[in-house]
């Protein structure tokens, strides 16, 4: 997983813990993850044509869950900003002919299985409860 993906959860925690103050600006989104705005512009445009953020324009504008919490998961964040393959050849098998006799591609598979099935399960729900419960 790229930065990309874990800037991408992090911003959408972010808006999440402040979902109840309305829109989130991205200059305070900015300034509390320590991101620059340039480089979050790059996140929030694959998150709203994922149907995770919308935006709210105006005085006070900025960006919103587009779902409940508990109704995004990790893997939904992480898939919208980016290929979860741990190896190219899952990706993309025709790329190696050694697919059918490898056994490193198998424990590549499981490994990609585990993480999809780790991300799919946690929601960002969830996750504001962690992060509440580690800054309480």
């Amino acid at each position: 997983m790229s930065t990309k993906g874990r800037y991408g959860a992090r911003a959408m925690l972010d808006i999440a813990m402040h979902d109840d103050k309305g829109p989130v600006s991205l200059r305070d989104l900015a300034q509390r993850q320590e991101l620059s705005v340039k480089y979050l512009e790059q996140l929030i445009k694959p998150l709203k044509a994922a149907g995770l953020i919308k935006s709210v324009r105006g005085a006070g504008g900025g960006y919103v869950l587009a779902k409940e919490p508990f109704d995004i998961n990790l893997l939904q964040i992480i898939e919208a900003l980016e290929k979860l393959a741990t190896s190219d050849c899952l990706d993309n098998p025709r790329i190696c002919g050694r697919v059918a006799i490898c056994a490193t591609h198998d424990v590549w598979k499981e490994i990609q299985n585990s993480t999809t099935h780790i991300l799919a399960s946690l929601t960002l729900q969830d996750m504001v409860e962690k992060q509440r419960r580690k800054l309480a």
